[in-house]
């Protein structure tokens, strides 16, 4: 066989167990993601979350207003705490895929942007995440752009600070001009979402 039939049939096999071991990982993603360094399993295990809060794990401190406020919040609360707080669902859209769902493009988030009125700036936006982990109900990003755009809502689950997007949240990167959200908190996953008007 000539070299460079050989050279190519070994990329080719090689190509077709890289996508065939991405295809099995990402039908089963383990609750860690794809992580190579301690912290970052520890976060892809929060936002990955399954357990209910319960009623003794809610910070009642926790409002929207309250994470709109202005100043440094990364230790304004803890991860280890739930919230429920209310907004205006702004927009509602799937997240990239990403390594906490080990790429896969069938398991995304869905993020839920709201704020306090409909025409806050993107600085003054909150995100919340809805994971596919948690199948609490049927939802899809169709379904609550449908029952949730323009409307005043309640949304319940975990406390989760994305590091990711603290260069890019107002609170901790202040005036960058480059900012889309207000605070790098989250909650994430959100476990229950309540119709308030």
């Amino acid at each position: 066989m000539p070299a460079r039939k050989r050279t190519f049939l070994t990329i080719a096999v090689v190509i077709g167990a890289l996508i065939a071991a991405w295809l099995a990982l990402a039908s089963n993603c383990p609750g860690a993601g794809i992580a190579f360094t301690a912290n970052a399993r520890n976060l892809h295990r929060l936002k990955n979350r399954t357990a209910l809060p319960r009623e003794a794990d809610f910070d009642a401190r926790v409002t929207l207003d309250e994470l709109l406020r202005p100043g440094d919040d990364r230790n304004r609360w803890s991860t280890e705490h739930a919230a429920r707080i209310q907004g205006q669902v702004i927009d509602v859209a799937y997240a990239r895929p990403e390594a906490t769902h080990c790429y896969s493009l069938c398991r995304r988030d869905i993020h839920i942007v709201i704020a306090n009125r409909k025409q806050a700036a993107k600085n003054e936006h909150v995100v919340l995440e809805v994971t596919p982990n948690l199948p609490i109900s049927n939802w899809t990003e169709q379904d609550l752009q449908a029952q949730l755009i323009g409307r005043w809502c309640e949304f319940e689950g975990w406390l989760y600070f994305d590091t990711d997007h603290a260069e890019e949240a107002e609170n901790t990167a202040p005036h960058n001009p480059g900012n889309w959200r207000a605070t790098a908190w989250e909650v994430h996953p959100v476990t229950k979402i309540a119709l308030v008007r």
